[in-house]
């Protein structure tokens, strides 16, 4: 009979929203509070909201699976995992752990800055209960694939953030907790590096050790889950074995009209000055359709408005698979006489528009992906699954058989037959 490492019973997180942070107090602060504590209690509730970030999730894990965890930013993936690592405190309901817990939440997670990478290794591992000697066992492995040899006797408050990371996943992986929950580390760091940590949490998962894996990479989920679970709003609303939950979230949530409009409180307040306004899916008439043929041209159409001027702003877009899997990105900029005349985009409001051509893709679902940057100054805006459409291939070249064609792209290519 299978062990369970991890049980959850309707667990839930509320904030308050609008509370004011309650600073160090005396004595005489506590004993003054009392008499106008009532009123200040029925102030704050009328002058604040409550936000659940997580209510009434449910769920089991057993001892060696590897769960993915799947939803839109804001959906309450990463405050599960902050309640399940014991960062913080659940508003109700209750989880059972068994087992060492290593977390990776976000860049440098339990590393002190003022202390060296070598110092922050030790610290890292006595958190995880683990003896001296057994951190000196791993240590030189722990640093050979952080490849921060160099620098592992320095603060790492002067690590760059490719290296933090870097230095932080080599602990978490390698110092053998029984439970690893690691949230969007493929977020930050290189080709290389990602694929590193693909391969070091494969590595994990056959060794029999639980992992809980938060990504928006769907390639990466489907790569390393056999189960995965979708979170919506704070509710976990399916889940299914990794390609039923995936093909579910990359399916619901969309616009169905073909186009997406962004509200104030869906964006995050560091797009300023960007502001997207909609992305829209034209067929030839320029008509807005969630259907295209195959044989025709598609126009992709990104609204925005610039409330400053940006230089080196880029606006383009990623076209993926349902499952994931990129086709090809693009930039409103990719040209250089078109980046040189855009060098510096003035305040105002935008439209970039891009064609895809006929007879280039296959039937089946596309994901549209925007960005919004200046290169190696600052992202502005992301949405990895702003917007889907179908592909209708009738008239296509070999529609006249009736087996399907692989791949995501369909196109006519010109073929010459001789005899020799």
């Amino acid at each position: 009979m299978s062990e369970v490492a991890i049980r959850v019973d309707k667990l839930g997180k509320q904030y308050h929203i609008g509370v004011p942070v309650v600073r160090y107090r005396t004595l005489r602060d506590t004993l003054g509070d009392q008499l106008v504590l009532p009123w200040k209690r029925r102030k704050e509730q009328r002058e604040s909201g409550t936000f659940w970030a997580l209510r009434d999730v449910s769920f089991e894990v057993e001892r060696g699976q590897v769960l993915g965890i799947i939803g839109r930013n804001g959906a309450g993936k990463s405050t599960l995992l902050k309640l399940l690592s014991r960062v913080t405190e659940p508003t109700e309901g209750c989880a059972e752990i068994h087992g060492r817990v290593g977390s990776l939440l976000e860049v440098g997670t339990g590393f002190h800055p003022e202390l060296t990478g070598r110092e922050n290794i030790y610290l890292n591992g006595a958190i995880l209960g683990m003896k001296r000697i057994e951190i000196e066992r791993k240590f030189d492995e722990i640093v050979s694939f952080s490849e921060v040899e160099k620098f592992i006797d320095t603060p790492v408050k002067r690590y760059s953030s490719g290296m933090y990371l870097r230095l932080a996943f080599a602990v978490a992986a390698h110092l053998e907790p029984e439970i690893l929950v690691v949230d969007e580390v493929l977020a930050v760091g290189d080709a290389e590096f990602q694929r590193k940590c693909l391969g070091k949490m494969s590595d994990v998962a056959q060794q029999g050790r639980t992992v809980l894996f938060v990504s928006h990479n769907m390639s990466a989920i489907l790569r390393l889950t056999e189960e995965a679970m979708v979170i919506e709003k704070g509710h976990m609303v399916l889940r299914a074995p990794t390609a039923q939950a995936v093909d579910y979230y990359l399916s619901s949530g969309f616009s169905q009209e073909g186009k997406r409009c962004w509200s104030p409180d869906e964006l995050p307040q560091d797009t300023a000055p960007f502001v997207p306004v909609e992305v829209r899916v034209l067929n030839p008439a320029g008509q807005i359709s969630d259907s295209v043929r195959s044989t025709e041209p598609v126009m992709v159409e990104m609204e925005y408005r610039l409330d400053a001027s940006i230089t080196g702003l880029r606006v383009g877009l990623y076209l993926m698979s349902t499952r994931g899997e990129y086709i090809f990105t693009s930039f409103d900029t990719d040209d250089p006489e078109m980046f040189e005349n855009l060098a510096v985009r003035p305040a105002g409001h935008y439209v970039s528009r891009c064609t895809i051509p006929a007879d280039f893709l296959n039937e089946g679902r596309y994901v549209i992906g925007l960005n919004a940057s200046s290169f190696r100054v600052k992202r502005y805006f992301q949405d990895e699954q702003a917007l889907t459409f179908n592909v209708d291939a009738a008239g296509a070249p070999g529609t006249h058989w009736p087996e399907p064609r692989l791949g995501p792209v369909r196109p006519r290519l010109d073929w010459i037959v001789k005899a020799v």
